[in-house]
């Protein structure tokens, strides 16, 4: 089976994987995940594999195959897994749970090789780009970096207290981390200049984003450079498009009638896919702020979504 240039993934409540043809709109290929609800996926660095966190297992499906089953399961967590991630050579995963666990795993044993107490449900984690540091948020309001050297926590963070962390995301060079929370609000801090680490948190802005949820909040990539942006989306329907100089609104992403759930950019940042509790994914285009192509297929809510439209990044 010929491996597609782009790999763009989404689950849904309706207990299906979908893979579609980013351009075309069609979808290609169904997998059924009858065991629980899929809460996040993501896309080995490789192209290769395709993980989907779910209740309480990781499964790690191969990309280029037809097979329905699951290559490798992931079962040390005891309730909903809400992050994975790899390390950027693909040796090792990343997840958090709400059973209040953050935990690496080696990619191809399936074996945990360590765990991190959070002490509450754990509802999102990044890797820093120095790839040496986890920074997780959590539903009682607390931000952790985990230095993977020391394996310790060497930093934490409480923007607001028992106000949960719905997501993080770092810049792609390391010199911001933003915070969303589940009051409509982004914390942002700066790395203080000629520090190594990013547990010298300099706070630099507080955004209003919304009145209501946050779900998800990401950075744009490297290769969107020199524009800067923060893609918030909500639960009032609407993903918004933050210039990071000042953090003025740009744009918004209008055109939904319920909860937007995750939000993706491609490589470049020209483009991003949205998913949504009115069972689609969207393609928007940056410089327009149009949907360009509907994914349509899920019988009920789009929950996560996944592309990979880079070059592969093969293991060290």
């Amino acid at each position: 089976m010929a491996q597609p240039s782009v790999i763009l993934a989404t689950a849904s409540y309706d207990h299906t994987i979908r893979f579609w043809e980013a351009k075309s709109g069609r979808c290609y290929r169904t997998i059924q995940y009858p065991d629980s609800q899929v809460n996040r996926l993501e896309i080995t660095p490789d192209k290769g594999f395709l993980a989907a966190a779910g209740n309480p297992h990781i499964r790690l499906f191969d990309v280029n195959s037809n097979s329905p089953q699951p290559v490798i399961s992931y079962d040390s967590h005891t309730s909903n897994v809400m992050a994975v991630g790899f390390h950027c050579d693909g040796n090792w995963m990343y997840s958090g749970s709400g059973d209040g666990t953050v935990r690496i795993w080696d990619l191809r044993t399936g074996t945990c090789q360590r765990e991190y107490e959070s002490r509450a449900a754990v509802n999102t984690v990044v890797l820093h780009p120095n790839q040496k540091e986890l920074i997780s948020g959590d539903q009682n309001g607390n931000i952790r970096v985990w230095d993977l050297a020391a394996n310790s926590c060497s930093c934490e963070l409480v923007p607001e207290v028992d106000t949960a962390v719905k997501s993080l995301t770092v810049m792609w060079d390391g010199s911001m981390v933003v915070a969303a929370n589940n009051r409509g609000t982004c914390y942002v801090w700066r790395l203080l200049k000629g520090t190594q680490t990013i547990t010298c948190f300099e706070p630099l802005h507080k955004l209003q984003a919304y009145d209501g949820y946050i779900l998800k909040c990401l950075l744009s990539p490297e290769f969107c450079d020199p524009n800067r942006y923060l893609a918030t989306a909500s639960s009032d329907h609407t993903v918004k498009i933050w210039n990071v100089d000042g953090f003025k609104l740009e744009r918004t992403l209008v055109g939904y009638q319920r909860w937007v759930w995750d939000c993706v950019f491609s490589v470049d940042g020209a483009y991003l896919i949205t998913a949504s509790s009115d069972t689609t994914a969207r393609l928007w285009t940056m410089s327009t702020g149009e949907a360009i192509r509907v994914y349509q297929g899920h019988h009920k809510a789009t929950v996560c979504c996944a592309i990979h439209d880079g070059a592969e990044s093969a293991p060290s």
